[in-house]
């Protein structure tokens, strides 16, 4: 039984591996079992607006590697985990938010709820609505606009467009992925993101509906010798550290 790494040792050890071992097989379980610590990212606002497909079937994977342009991390892997952004879920999670707000604070009138409650409360029931709706980028215009005129006065959240809501969700779930592929490595397991990808392809592999979008495909298995290609590069840390 391997023993489990540290996280800088799983920091460490993780690459992003080209080729894989396919007489070495992987434990379906402890590969979802990384999934679901890849669900315990931190991610905008606790909405998780993601989804995790665990593909084992190595039908489906045939099907898809084409897809990644034949890389050799795709031909080879033994499973594959697509990361899948779901900002259309917005007002299910929201929901889902309120109602573990009701848990901690059960419910009970305004004069009686305590500050935090009023703010968590406000921020699920007002703000977000307000982050999130849209009508074919109109209302993210005017919302930007209104953001620019309040910005003058005092400092606020800007990010408020279609687009820049896209960009928060695909952030989180490259944070799941993230959690992923260390809980992999800190099982002694590898790991290759794929970003390169006929992504509409995939969702009709995947049977997605037109509001998801496909943040990266990760390929899964053992790693071979040849599939760790050359030294990790780095440019020199003082290049991007910045003290402050």
């Amino acid at each position: 039984m391997i023993k489990e790494k540290t996280v800088s040792e799983a920091i460490h050890y993780r690459r992003s591996i080209r080729i894989f071992d396919n007489k070495k097989p992987l434990d379906t379980s402890l590969v979802k079992k990384s999934i679901e610590q890849a669900a315990l990212a931190p991610n905008s606002s606790n909405m998780q607006l993601w989804e995790f497909y665990h593909i084992t079937s190595k039908e489906t994977i045939q099907k898809i590697a084409p897809l990644c342009f034949h890389q050799n991390a795709a031909k080879t892997a033994q499973q594959l985990v697509v990361f899948v952004v779901r900002k259309d879920l917005w007002r299910k999670r929201r929901k889902s938010n309120l109602k573990m707000i009701d848990t901690i604070f059960p419910p009970k009138p305004k004069s009686e709820q305590s500050s935090r409650e009023k703010v968590s409360r406000n921020y699920y029931g007002k703000l977000i609505p307000f982050a999130y709706a849209d009508f074919y980028g109109i209302f993210g215009f005017l919302k930007f606009l209104m953001i620019l005129l309040i910005g003058i006065f005092k400092p606020i959240y800007r990010e408020v467009r279609k687009s820049d809501m896209r960009i928060v969700a695909h952030k989180t779930c490259a944070l799941a992925a993230q959690n992923f592929m260390l809980s992999m490595a800190s099982e002694g397991y590898d790991t290759c993101p794929m970003e390169g990808s006929d992504t509409w392809r995939v969702k009709r592999i995947l049977g997605l509906p037109k509001g998801a979008e496909i943040n990266m495909i990760v390929s899964c298995g053992i790693r071979k010798p040849e599939g760790v290609y050359g030294e990790r590069f780095r440019v020199p840390f003082e290049e991007v550290y910045k003290e402050v």
